[in-house]
């Protein structure tokens, strides 16, 4: 059994937990992800790493509460455990060859909780970092401190200008490229549409793009066939062979339909 040992909401939709979970945190690597289980009978759901503490045994998950699993999930408290905690599943991000170069991580909506960890990472081998994050509202924030810490330049936008900054996360990225900054390599999370005009963007600057294709993962072994994907040609699916890959390679219009 899988302790729940911290429970906090970061907005009215969306709740953090740290899980005790050793085993896993133990080799929990960002790019990662889990899959669980609040009891016997319960529904197996995909969730990615959203942070680790390997000296305390805890795994950190971050989900939004949008179905009868999440919403049971939500109801759980500390101290309650969760049946079945499996992982880490799923290739991890690659950052190494990114050490005292310069890279950018981009999210949108929940997709800043799974890109947290990746700027937080990009930090930790000495890489230059900016973060360009989105929320439909300043009330709807998430993890704005924690980016602060990890990052060099943090830019936040939201889509009704409550915060100052009206606009998409590719119009805040755009200004930067435009005003001569270049980024080694830039990682894109979140909406596929969002991450695709990220794609878009980036290609005519030629800079390296990756995404995280965890949007579209359901079973999380490959199995269900639900996260099947295009990548150069060939079929791969999200949660064996990714959940990175290559932006410039994916087709998004059929991973989109």
């Amino acid at each position: 059994m899988y302790k729940i040992v911290r429970k906090k909401a970061l907005n009215p939709t969306v709740t953090l937990m740290d899980i005790e979970a050793p085993a896993v945190a133990k080799k929990a690597e960002p790019g990662q992800f889990i899959i669980l289980r609040t009891d016997e009978n319960g529904e197996r759901i995909p969730l990615t790493v959203a942070d680790f503490d390997r000296e305390k045994g805890t795994v950190t998950i971050i989900f939004q509460i949008v179905g009868a699993t999440t919403e049971k999930l939500n109801h759980m408290n500390e101290g309650e455990c969760l049946h079945d905690f499996a992982g880490p599943l799923g290739k991890a991000s690659e950052f190494d060859h990114l050490k005292g170069k310069k890279a950018a991580v981009v999210a949108g909506g929940l997709g800043v909780a799974i890109a947290y960890p990746q700027a937080k990472a990009l930090n930790a081998i000495g890489a230059d970092v900016d973060a360009f994050i989105g929320f439909r509202s300043t009330s709807l924030y998430i993890l704005t401190e924690e980016f602060k810490s990890a990052c060099k330049n943090l830019y936040i936008m939201t889509d009704d200008g409550s915060n100052g900054h009206k606009g998409f996360v590719t119009s805040a990225l755009e200004e930067q490229l435009k005003a001569g900054t270049r980024y080694d390599e830039v990682f894109v999370l979140g909406p596929m549409p969002m991450m695709r005009a990220v794609c878009n963007l980036t290609k005519e600057y030629g800079i390296k793009t990756t995404v995280s294709m965890n949007t579209i993962m359901i079973d999380g072994t490959g199995m269900c066939g639900g996260c099947r994907l295009t990548v150069n040609g060939e079929t791969k699916f999200a949660c064996v062979d990714g959940p990175d890959f290559d932006g410039d390679l994916v087709d998004f219009d059929e991973a989109m339909a």
